[in-house]
């Protein structure tokens, strides 16, 4: 009923820059806040940044400075800037949602396909 699509990962230096975009799309009634996460191979999958639907913004420290997440709610996207990129932050990152698709429905969990970060010399 909702799908979200990632694009915008790829191999980058250290120091480098990369964005990342993430559509919804669908039965979507009003989306309550968008998310990237980020999974590591042989790490747990770790919450990076929160936009919400009124545009507070919430970063885990180890990225706090360097990315930045912005929305457009009218297209239901969701980007990630990412600056000064580290080895650490290579890793699969997933576009996750809140999604309420009638108005009286819950608040429904989607998460897109992941995209690879690769940042290395």
């Amino acid at each position: 009923q909702v799908q979200l699509v990632e694009s915008g990962g790829g191999l980058v230096q250290p120091g480098g820059s990369l964005r990342l975009s993430c559509a919804a799309s669908g039965s979507i009634f009003s989306i309550n806040a968008m998310c990237w996460y980020r999974q590591a191979p042989g790490k747990q999958r770790e919450l990076v940044a929160t936009v919400t639907n009124n545009g507070s913004t919430n970063y885990a420290d180890s990225v706090q400075g360097r990315f930045t997440i912005s929305t457009d709610n009218a297209k239901n996207t969701v980007d990630l800037q990412m600056s000064s990129l580290k080895p650490e932050d290579t890793a699969v990152y997933y576009c996750y949602a809140q999604v309420r698709i009638r108005f009286t429905g819950p608040y429904g969990s989607y998460w897109g396909q992941g995209t690879q970060v690769t940042v290395s010399a």
